[in-house]
């Protein structure tokens, strides 16, 4: 994880959020998502990124035509690659759980 002026607690902060949102965006993925985040990894340093991407893009969206048309775009797609990275990260690291 890049080093950067946050606390660790600032950091599990946004950890923690970032997670709550890509539970919400990807609901079959929910109980993989908390049960790969109770572990250290990778993930954490996706949901801390999915946080801070979705929240400056849920910022431009609120500005409405006062935002930037090209970093509302960039955004955006910033939150679609997160999320296919996320998911790309739980198709590696299958729970191997019974069904």
């Amino acid at each position: 994880m890049p080093t950067d002026d946050r606390t660790a607690p600032m950091r599990a902060a946004a950890e923690q959020k970032g997670l709550w949102r890509l539970m919400l965006k990807l609901p079959s993925m929910r109980g993989q998502l908390q049960i790969l985040a109770a572990k250290p990894n990778a993930l954490a340093a996706l949901c801390e990124a999915y946080e801070d991407a979705s929240s400056t893009r849920d910022n431009l969206q609120r500005q409405g035509a006062d935002a930037d048309p090209a970093l509302r775009k960039e955004y955006e797609d910033l939150c679609i690659d997160i999320e296919t990275d996320v998911i790309d990260y739980c198709l590696r690291h299958p729970l191997n759980v019974p069904r």
